[in-house]
């Protein structure tokens, strides 16, 4: 199905974070095999009163070769009108949606039903019941659910929540494929001195917004193993705080492993995020629930071994004692786990089997996995 005529509708540069990074993505494996695709992003995606960080942009160069129109103003009804006649101006083969939150199920929901009845909608969806439950998330997500013709699920967990909103239209899991827009790999040593750390020390990764969800917590409670402090292992936590900071920092002098824990926390610019995850050892997400996380797909793009727990779809794409780790949430599994990558020195072994797991998770074989879906939507 080349040489179609795409729209992706969702954030993209310069707002920050991995749907945007995923959207900028999809959009190079179009042009990539000669599709004519554009990507219809927003003017306003949250209302500053909404957004728990600091910005909702990245700084930066815009990715090269890709058509971004910022357009959507996500709380206003008029300008819905206004995007879904561009939409149809521009009278796309395929319509791609992005959908990871309820917030946006009147927009995106809207556009979706003011399209040509003419033009196939497929709905990629990141989660269908959040990771944050709020009141009024069930109606919302069908009032989106209903406005599509296909969907697309990064995870089994998120295609099974989809079977409760909608169990007859064409549907579909793919794995999130592997993030290649943030370089090539550098060496460990590079990567440590450009982050101005010591040589002398191991590192263990813990990377991206820090939400309650994402069981930061957990890692902390398993970095005060005796065990673990004697191997002489530190933990990077790099990432913006969506949460409370003062929490953890006190949950990390009541643990004692002040000495043990780097923060850094503020958002990691895309230029950046090579060094983070080349100087660590492994790659840990300590999730409390997840569907599927970017921060595994970086880790394979960069070959870097992963502890993941056993959440939702983390462990699909994580071969336990193969790529890495997947452990209960209990912190002395992960504990564990940590002691036996260090002391039966695992990293190179797991190092060489993500290499080779990677290929399953390539751009083109997400795009050509969309075709297959689309072909069985009736229009």
């Amino acid at each position: 199905m080349a040489n179609q005529k795409v729209i992706i509708i969702g954030p993209a540069f310069p707002f920050r974070g991995g749907i945007a990074n995923f959207n900028n993505a999809l959009a190079n494996a179009y042009n990539t095999r000669e599709d004519e695709v554009t990507l219809f992003s927003f003017v306003l995606q949250y209302p500053s009163f909404l957004f728990p960080g600091t910005t909702q942009y990245e700084d930066g160069l815009p990715p090269k070769g890709l058509n971004i129109i910022p357009i959507i103003n996500s709380i206003n009804p008029f300008n819905w009108v206004k995007v879904a006649r561009k939409v149809n101006e521009h009278k796309p083969d395929l319509v791609i949606i992005r959908y990871w939150l309820p917030f946006m199920s009147p927009c995106l929901g809207s556009i979706a039903r003011l399209l040509n009845k003419n033009i196939k909608i497929l709905a990629i969806t990141d989660n269908v019941i959040p990771h944050e439950k709020r009141f009024g998330d069930k109606i919302l997500t069908k009032y989106f659910v209903k406005s599509c013709d296909a969907f697309l699920a990064l995870s089994r967990s998120v295609l099974d929540d989809l079977i409760y909103f909608n169990n007859s239209s064409p549907m579909k899991f793919i794995p999130h494929p592997i993030y290649d827009v943030f370089g090539k790999k550098v060496s460990k040593n590079e990567a440590i001195k450009n982050l101005k750390l010591s040589s002398e020390n191991k590192y263990l990764l813990f990377f991206g917004f820090v939400r309650k969800y994402k069981g930061l917590d957990l890692m902390l409670k398993a970095m005060a193993d005796r065990r673990i402090q004697e191997l002489g292992v530190k933990l990077i936590v790099a990432g913006e705080f969506y949460d409370n900071k003062n929490e953890y920092i006190e949950l990390i002098s009541k643990l004692g492993i002040d000495k043990q824990v780097i923060l850094h926390s503020s958002f990691i610019s895309s230029n950046m995020v090579k060094n983070y995850f080349c100087a660590s050892d492994m790659i840990t997400q300590t999730y409390k629930n997840a569907t599927q996380s970017g921060v595994t797909q970086i880790a394979y793009h960069f070959e870097r071994p992963m502890l993941v727990t056993d959440v939702g779809g983390l462990a699909e794409i994580v071969p336990n004692n193969k790529v890495g780790y997947v452990t209960s949430q209990k912190p002395v599994d992960i504990s564990d786990a940590i002691v036996d990558f260090y002391t039966q020195n695992r990293e190179k072994e797991f190092s060489k089997n993500t290499a080779e797991e990677k290929k399953k998770f390539t751009w083109s074989s997400f795009v050509n996995g969309i075709d297959q879906l689309i072909k069985t939507v009736k229009k």
